[in-house]
């Protein structure tokens, strides 16, 4: 049996933001969404302390790594879509 690990890293800019509880607040309704709509495990991983950026870890396990590609794909369009923050950049891999 073959597992798949898909990873995806995400790098935002959440301009509205104007302190740590703004970003986090925006930070923890974009997590628990993606959980809730693609059930994925997510979280903020960098950039912890900065108020305007944001680094998320999102991981999927399945046993088709174009199932993953797939579902990590429809996530970055979701993030992308959320008008309160700005993909700046993304990466997918598969492990």
């Amino acid at each position: 049996m073959a597992i798949v690990v898909g990873l995806c890293t995400v790098d935002l800019s959440i301009p509205e933001s104007y302190s740590l509880k703004d970003k986090r607040q925006v930070v923890r309704s974009l997590v628990e969404g993606l959980r809730n709509k693609f059930n994925v495990s997510a979280s903020e991983v960098e950039n912890l302390d900065k108020w305007r950026t944001a680094t998320l870890a999102i991981a999927n396990v399945s046993n088709d790594a174009r199932f993953c590609d797939q579902v990590l794909s429809k996530v970055v369009d979701t993030i992308r879509s959320n008008p309160r923050v700005s993909l700046m950049d993304y990466e997918i891999e598969m492990v």
